[in-house]
């Protein structure tokens, strides 16, 4: 396709790392690409999610390591007093710089320009251009060969009567508070509400969490949800599953919700709340029908499985597709949108190796199938699950509350899928992927090396009991 008058082959609505992989690839090929961004530059991950929280997190998780020291003989438990104000200030320092570092500084480095304020399309669906409304006040006219919706997504809050009203925190904002709250509700027991509920208790709040669904982590395997229930009851904070948010209320002294179990009905209180509902598609406002670009029942920009919207000028990446929300994903798919929009490569992404880990302690991680997954596509599945007090890093640790779960396809051996509840599980499932990306059988895991003494290690182990007596593993199993 030949360029409009502005010049830019490709025109960038967001500047998170969708967007930003896609520039750089862009910019790599030798085109002229320009991106508008109404906020802060960097997306979510660096400003809002994966940067602030994990920082915080690992904050959350050293005080805690202090106050549990007494597990190893010789130690005594700490109380370590916390400064919330002047960790909330690190975060800060930290985001501002990573910001720079992997953002704006990149795109000075790299040549393209970023346009701030806010984009709204405009023109045809045959002759698509973006209306800029300038932070300054003024006005802009970009057009450009190809356009690249990658705005992401935003908290979405289930319609409860009176929350409005009420007020409530969000992932975003719970992060920017600047007094640690005495006690707090968490609505939601998915990845962002563990993770939050367990960062905000380990720093002292007292927590209660309410999970619509009968179990904690309700999308992983059920042995997960009942590990990471116990690790939350053994911290102190109390959990309400199966409970349905009826209704919310703030006076002076804080929050009343009305949660509904069946039929009965509690009532919960505390100073703040936290909703972690999870996130929807960001499309409103952005004038999508004017140039033919469809969206779904969620907001999410519909596309094939190129990442081309049903405008063949315009592209999607990121969470604004209603994909899975990690920014590795995004990122991926941010580059592979440059190839098939400006080199006309017809790329495709293949997520059946995709990892996933929620940062609570311990970690939370998963590939590949469930077991019911595996049921439901007509596979005839072997699952073994090995309790992590079978491995002897984990007593080295003293942290055996965990497991490690494989799912394997029972004709051939082939692994399906792995589920871990461990500290470092992010690490073990990495190994996992190349496992199942590489079409690993059991048996072949089970005899591929492991370092003694590593958490890695529970994945060669937890493959040794499809034919070994698990009692009996150890190094020397082999």
């Amino acid at each position: 396709m030949t360029l409009t008058r502005s010049g830019f082959d490709l025109a960038v609505v967001g500047s998170g790392s969708a967007a930003f992989a896609a520039a750089i690839a862009a910019t790599n090929q030798g085109k002229r690409v320009v991106m508008v961004e109404r906020g802060t530059t960097g997306g979510t991950c660096v400003n809002v999610g994966c940067v602030p929280s994990k920082a915080l997190l690992a904050v959350a998780e050293a005080r805690h390591g202090a106050r549990a020291a007494a597990r190893f003989p010789g130690l005594a438990s700490v109380e370590v007093p916390v400064g919330f104000g002047e960790l909330i200030g690190g975060k800060d320092a930290l985001v501002g710089r990573l910001r720079a570092e992997k953002y704006t500084d990149l795109a000075d480095g790299y040549g393209w320009e970023i346009v701030h304020g806010t984009a709204v399309f405009t023109g045809t669906t045959e002759a698509p251009a973006l209306h800029i409304a300038l932070n300054d006040g003024s006005r802009r006219r970009i057009e450009a060969a190809h356009y690249l919706i990658a705005t992401g997504s935003a908290p979405w809050t289930p319609p409860v009567p009176g929350l409005e009203e009420a007020g409530y925190l969000t992932s975003t904002s719970a992060m920017d508070l600047g007094v640690l709250p005495e006690s707090m509700l968490v609505v939601g027991g998915n990845a962002v509400g563990l993770e939050l509920a367990q960062l905000f208790a380990r720093l002292g709040t007292q927590v209660s969490l309410i999970e619509a669904l009968d179990r904690l982590a309700p999308f992983e395997e059920p042995e997960i949800s009942a590990a990471i229930e116990d690790v939350f009851a053994g911290e102190g904070i109390t959990v309400h599953t199966g409970a349905t948010l009826a209704a919310a209320q703030r006076d002076e002294h804080g929050y009343t919700l009305t949660a509904r179990r069946v039929d009965a009905r509690t009532e919960l209180r505390a100073a703040s709340l936290l909703i972690a509902t999870g996130r929807r598609p960001v499309t409103v406002g952005l004038n999508l029908d004017a140039v033919g670009v469809k969206t779904g029942e969620r907001d999410e920009v519909v596309v094939d499985d190129h990442l081309c919207t049903t405008n063949e000028r315009i592209w999607a990446a990121g969470d604004v597709v209603g994909g899975p929300q990690f920014v590795y994903v995004a990122a991926a798919q941010g580059t592979l949108v440059a190839d098939n929009a400006l080199a006309g490569v017809g790329r495709t992404l293949d997520y059946t190796a995709l990892p996933r880990v929620t940062f609570t302690s311990p970690a939370i991680a998963a590939v590949g199938m469930t077991d019911a997954q595996a049921a439901e596509a007509g596979i005839r599945c072997d699952c073994r699950t090995l309790p992590l007090h079978h491995v002897p890093r984990a007593l080295a640790n003293r942290e055996t509350l965990g497991l490690v779960k494989l799912v394997a396809d029972a004709d051939t051996g082939r692994v399906l899928g792995v589920h871990v509840v461990a500290d470092g599980a992010g690490d073990i499932i990495t190994a996992a992927t190349y496992a199942i990306g590489a079409g690993m059988t059991v048996d072949q895991l089970a005899h591929t090396w492991a370092p003694y003494l590593t958490m890695a290690e529970a994945l060669k182990l937890a493959a040794q009991t499809f034919t070994s007596d698990v009692a009996k593993l150890s190094c020397c199993a082999g």
